[in-house]
Formats: C-alpha cells, structure tokens, sequence
C-alpha cells in the first residue's frame, strides 16, 4: 500500500480476531515507529509492548475508554523520560499505526488517565510517563473501521494566508 493511501484509508478499529501478530510484521511496524523524527532527534520514546492477556487487562485498567485493550493481539506504550515531548510520541505512534495498517493490523490509540497505574503496570522508571497506547490487532470481518461519520470537505478544514 503506497503512504497516501495507508493515510486515506486508515481509521482506528476497536474490534480484533483472536489471533498474534506475525513477528516480522510487527517488527517492521515498531521498526517504523523507531524511524519517527524527533525534536533535535533526541529520539526519547522508548516502547513497551505487551502481549500477555493479564497484562493487557491490567493496563486497560488504567484507561477510562481502554475496554478493547486486552482483546488487541498487542498494545503499544509510547513512553517518555521527563524531558520527552508529546509531539515526538505522537510522531511515532502515528508512524506505528500506518505501519501497521500497511500490514494489514487495525489500530486504536488509548489514553492512560491514570498515569501512576500504567507506569506502574508497565514497570517504567518513576519518572517516566506513558504518552498513549496503541491496540494492535488483525480487524474482525464484517466489523467497519470508523464509526461511519463522514470527515468535514477540505474545503470546511482548510485556510489560505489568513482564516478570514
């Protein structure tokens, strides 16, 4: 799938079928999230990935809209040092889902409210912080991606020079 359309085409999905992620596959996606530019390239996310269903549970906890983590073949912590910017994490996760969607894995962003329970969970030095997690899994069938509202016409989205 060229870049173009993986943008298109992609919406997050919180429905998954029960099965692992391909090694290779979702070496390349945490490989693109590597790749992600960064402020000054101090390159500071570091990810976490968790696979094993109680853990995916316990980190869902964490979450107020999180239900469909531990169905996810896979969830992805985006996580920051004290110094990390959330615009860099945001490049990556969005690195991250593209990639994945290139390989045919549906993905969600999740937010931990709880910031204190998903460092915990996920074992991060203290004063490290989780910046999303993403839910990774192969899309159900018959299942649509997005909730079916249309997106707002470039036209409504865009201003030239000024927004008058």
């Amino acid at each position: 799938m060229d870049a173009y359309k993986a943008i298109v085409s992609k919406r997050d999905s919180r429905s998954y079928v029960d099965k692992p992620l391909d090694e290779g596959a979702l070496r390349r996606i945490l490989q693109a999230g590597r790749m992600a530019g960064s402020s000054k390239n101090t390159q500071p996310c570091r990810f976490v990935v968790v696979r094993e269903s109680e853990q995916k549970a316990r980190l869902a906890g964490c979450g107020q809209f999180a239900q469909h983590v531990p169905q996810a073949a896979a969830a992805v912590a985006v996580c920051l040092p004290p110094t990390g910017g959330d615009f860099d994490a945001g490049r990556a996760a969005q690195n991250i889902m593209l990639a994945a969607w290139n390989e045919g894995v549906a993905s969600c962003p999740v937010s931990m409210h709880d910031r204190d329970c998903a460092r915990s969970v996920l074992g991060l030095p203290e004063d490290w912080r989780v910046a999303v997690v993403l839910a990774l899994g192969y899309p159900a069938p018959g299942i649509p991606l997005g909730r079916g509202i249309q997106r707002l016409s470039l036209e409504e989205f865009v201003r030239y020079e000024r927004w008058e």
